[in-house]
C-alpha cells in the first residue's frame, strides 16, 4: 500500500497511525524486498555461485556472515530515515567533516568509487543479453544489450514505487523456488552434499587463492554499502516517513514513529531471511556442481557454465527453464538497481546544487533523462569490454569499500542525531556494533591484501 501523491513531502494529512498486528504489518513490507530484487542478480546468481565454483564449500561462512551482519547498519540509516523525513543523501549532506563545493566528503568519496560500480551493472547488462542470445542466437549479443539496456530505460523513466515493487517482488520469487527446488535436487545426484562438506564450510578459513572474489562476494551478498543507501529512498516512497509525520515533540509522533519503525524492522528482517536462504542455494549449488567440475563462470560463458547448476541436478529440461530464470533474476536486478540509481544520483546532484530534488516535477524529469543515460552508458561498456563476472567482482570490491563510509554515518546517526526519547534497546546497540566491527575487519582485511596482491 504505498502512499498517493509525493511521497517525500511530509504533511500532516498523509499522518497514518501504524498497523498492531502482523498481518496488518506485514502488509505494509516491501522496501526490503525491492532490495533483494537489485541484489540477487549480481550477488547471489553471478558472484555468489562464481565464489562457491572458485572456493568450494570452505568459504560458506563468508555467505551466511556477509548476509547476516548488514542488517543492523540497514536499521540505523531506516530509522534515521523514518525520524528525520530527509533522504539518505541529505542526512550524509548533514555529517560533520569537509563539504567540498556543498557536498560532505563521504558523497565525493562515493563518487569516486562509482566506475567500479557502473562496471558492475555493465556486466548484470551484458548477462542479460547472454541470456537472450541463447534463446535467439541469431541476434547478436550486442544488439541484445542495447535493446535489453533500453527497455530498462524506458520501465525505469516511467515508473512508480509500486509497479518496482510488485513487479521485484513476483521476479524473485519465481527464480527462488527453481533455485531451492535444484538445491533439494542435488541430493539424488553424485553432486549430493554431505554434512562434512557443510562442516568445512563453517570452518571460518579463508582460501588464500580466492581472496577477490571472497572479499566481492562480501560486498555483494546481502545488502551492501549501495543498498543500504538506497533501502531510505524506498521507505520514503512507501510512506513510512510520512505516515509517521512531520517531526514533533509530542508523544503521539512519537508512538507513531515507533510503530512505524517496528513495521521497517519487519520489513528488514524477513527480507533479510529470504535473500540470506536464496545466496546460501545459490552457493551451494555453485560449491557442489560448477567446483566438482572445475568449471569457473567467465567471459560470455558465463551462462551456459551456470545453467551446468540446474541441467545437472533437475535434468537436461531444466536448461531452458534455467535461461527464463536466470532472465527473470538478471532483469529483476537491472530494473531493481536502475530504479534506484536514478534516485541516488538526482540526490547526490542536488546536493551540489544542480537540480532541487525535493521538488516532484523536478526529481522526477532528472530521473527520466537519468535512467536513458545509464542505460546506454551501461550497454556501451559492456560492448566495448565483454566480461560480465570480472565487471560484476570489480563491483563488489567497490561495494564493499562503500560501507566504510556507511559505517561512518551509522555510527553519527545513532550517536550525534539521536533523539533521547527514541533512543533503541541495548539489544540493537549491541548487534549494531556487532555489525559495525565484523563489516570494518573483513573490509580493511580484503583491501589490504588486495594491496599486497597487488604490489
Amino acid at each position: 500500500m504505498p502512499i498517493d501523491g509525493d511521497p517525500y513531502a511530509l504533511t500532516p494529512d498523509k499522518v497514518r497511525e501504524p498497523p498492531e498486528s502482523l498481518l496488518g504489518q506485514l502488509a505494509y513490507c516491501g522496501p526490503g524486498f525491492v532490495l533483494s530484487a537489485s541484489i540477487v542478480g549480481s550477488g547471489e546468481l553471478i558472484a555468489t555461485t562464481t565464489l562457491g565454483a572458485t572456493a568450494g564449500f570452505i568459504v560458506l561462512w563468508v555467505i551466511i556472515l556477509s548476509c547476516l551482519v548488514k542488517v543492523a547498519l540497514q536499521l540505523e540509516f531506516g530509522r534515521h530515515t523514518i525520524l528525520s523525513g530527509r533522504t539518505p543523501l541529505e542526512s550524509i549532506n548533514r555529517l560533520p567533516g569537509p563539504k567540498p563545493a556543498g557536498a560532505h566528503w563521504t558523497i565525493w568519496g562515493w563518487f569516486l568509487l562509482q566506475p567500479l560500480k557502473i562496471a558492475q551493472m555493465a556486466g548484470i547488462v551484458g548477462a542479460v543479453a547472454l541470456v537472450l542470445n541463447l534463446f535467439l542466437p541469431q541476434v547478436e549479443v550486442a544488439v541484445w544489450c542495447w535493446a535489453s539496456a533500453g527497455l530498462v530505460g524506458l520501465l525505469v523513466s516511467l515508473e512508480r514505487y509500486r509497479m518496482i515493487e510488485r513487479s521485484s517482488l513476483a521476479l524473485l520469487v519465481l527464480f527462488t523456488l527453481l533455485t531451492l527446488t535444484s538445491v533439494a535436487a542435488l541430493q539424488w545426484t553424485d553432486y549430493a552434499i554431505s554434512l562434512d562438506d557443510l562442516a568445512s564450510g563453517l570452518s571460518f578459513r579463508l582460501p588464500a587463492a580466492a581472496t577477490m572474489v571472497v572479499f566481492a562476494a562480501f560486498g555483494l551478498t546481502g545488502v551492501g554499502g549501495d543498498e543500504i543507501i538506497q533501502y531510505g529512498y524506498w521507505l520514503l516512497e512507501k510512506g513510512y516517513a510520512a505516515y509517521a509525520g512531520p517531526r514533533e515533540e509530542t508523544d503521539a509522533w512519537r508512538r507513531r514513529a515507533r510503530g512505524w519503525i517496528r513495521v521497517m524492522t519487519l520489513d528488514a528482517i524477513a527480507s533479510m531471511i529470504a535473500y540470506t536462504v536464496v545466496t546460501v542455494a545459490f552457493f551451494l549449488l555453485g560449491a557442489a556442481v560448477l567446483n566438482a567440475q572445475e568449471k569457473i563462470p567467465q567471459g560470455n560463458a558465463l551462462i551456459e557454465s551456470l545453467a551446468h547448476m540446474y541441467t545437472d541436478t533437475l535434468g537436461p529440461w531444466a536448461h531452458w527453464v534455467f535461461l527464463l530464470g536466470a532472465f527473470v533474476v538478471l532483469f529483476s536486478t537491472l530494473f531493481s538497481a536502475m530504479a534506484a540509481w536514478t534516485r541516488m544520483y538526482a540526490d547526490a546532484f542536488a546536493q551540489v546544487g544542480l537540480v532541487n530534488f525535493r521538488d516532484q516535477r523536478s526529481r522526477r524529469r532528472t530521473v527520466f533523462w537519468l535512467a536513458w543515460a545509464f542505460a546506454l552508458l551501461w550497454a556501451g561498456i559492456y560492448v566495448i569490454n565483454e566480461a560480465p563476472v570480472k565487471m560484476v567482482v570489480l563491483g563488489g570490491i567497490a561495494t564493499a569499500a562503500i560501507l566504510l563510509l556507511v559505517v561512518y554515518a551509522a555510527i553519527v546517526f545513532r550517536y550525534r542525531d539521536a533523539d533521547p526519547a527514541m533512543r533503541p534497546s541495548p539489544l540493537y546497540d549491541a548487534a549494531l556494533w556487532c555489525s559495525i566491527i565484523a563489516i570494518v575487519s573483513f573490509v580493511v582485511y580484503g583491501l589490504v591484501d588486495l594491496v599486497r596482491g597487488l604490489g
